[in-house]
């Protein structure tokens, strides 16, 4: 929802630059970098660095930029709310409003499945938007009815070219569906707030077969964030995928909105993931490709390995329904090196 471009003056700037000073000290899961974050700030208040700034927009675009320079996290963001909201010390629990509100959004863009596909030659696409939590009504139900029909194809494209993030839970729901039953340990996130560290796990139980041998490509681009690159960062260290495209933006550490005035919130990394393979994450580096290429050519190169592939696994002498499924990915793949 856009937020209305409002004019501030100076006492507001103060407050709100105290204020994000304050939560980023007391909550980034870097202590050391919170506090140099929040020098930083108000340092720049005190040089008069944002008295210039008599918008909303341009304040917080100003905020944003300051604390990314210094950090170079991506998630810091400061924002404007049009409706006044209760300062908090912690993150934020949305209100029964705001929840219904996002319950409608993601309704709107359908959980994020914008596409689901089957390609001749029998490869499955999925065009993921977003990895809204699958405990939302209705969420779990249309990420199982994507995956299910999907299920028959010999080969899938996951596209996160446009993914921009979301929950653990749906990235653990749909990992589910690609691996054995048997758990697959996948993150611990560590959290400052209480020093404490919680495991996500794939699942023992999904109410769906599952494909734990089927090809998988992931795309992705510069545009890949948050979560979206948790799932490929996930699939890549279990060698479950290839992942095809460009390096992704480099966002790993998930945290919440805290409300530093009734009108300004700023969102606040308060943990980090710890791969269980590779001990660290992609904060910073993102993740890179297995195949670079430009994303704009991504899904087509995928298409051609997971074309080949299912050529190459049906034989020189397919017969039957492989007759005629050879058939059709030849001529698919000659359309696509044509």
């Amino acid at each position: 929802m856009n937020q209305p471009d409002v004019l501030i003056d100076a006492d507001t700037r103060r407050h709100v630059v105290e204020g994000v000073a304050q939560a980023l000290d007391t909550m980034y899961v870097f202590p050391d970098a919170g506090h140099t974050m929040s020098e930083a700030l108000l340092a720049a208040l005190e040089a008069h660095d944002y008295d210039g700034l008599t918008t909303s927009d341009a304040f917080c675009e100003r905020l944003t930029h300051d604390l990314q320079a210094v950090s170079s996290d991506k998630h810091i963001r400061v924002r404007y709310n049009e409706e006044a909201r209760t300062i908090g010390g912690s993150p934020e629990e949305p209100s029964a409003e705001e929840l219904a509100q996002w319950i409608a959004q993601a309704r709107s863009v359908n959980f994020g499945f914008y596409k689901v596909e089957r390609l001749a030659g029998n490869v499955g696409y999925l065009d993921l938007r977003n990895f809204w939590d699958v405990t939302l009504p209705g969420a779990g139900e249309t990420a199982l009815a994507a995956m299910n029909l999907l299920y028959h194809t010999d080969a899938l494209i996951v596209d996160l070219r446009k993914n921009g993030g979301g929950s653990p839970s749906m990235i653990a729901f749909l990992t589910s569906f690609l691996v054995n039953a048997e758990p697959v340990h996948l993150n611990s996130f560590y959290e400052r707030q209480g020093d404490k560290t919680r495991q996500v796990w794939t699942l023992p139980y999904i109410p769906g077969p599952r494909t734990p041998d089927k090809p998988v490509y992931v795309l992705t681009g510069n545009r890949t964030f948050s979560g979206a690159e948790e799932f490929a960062y996930n699939l890549k260290n279990l060698k479950r995928a290839t992942i095809i495209g460009e390096t992704t933006g480099g966002g790993a550490h998930p945290g919440g909105d805290i409300s530093v005035t009734p009108h300004f919130r700023v969102f606040v990394p308060i943990g980090r993931p710890i791969n269980a393979i590779s001990g660290t994450n992609w904060e910073g580096t993102g993740v890179e490709p297995d195949i670079s290429v430009p994303q704009e050519e991504a899904l087509n190169h995928a298409y051609r390995l997971a074309l080949a592939g299912i050529i190459a696994n049906l034989g020189d002498n397919p017969t039957g329904a492989g007759k005629t499924q050879a058939a059709e990915a030849r001529s698919a793949l000659e359309e696509q090196r044509a």
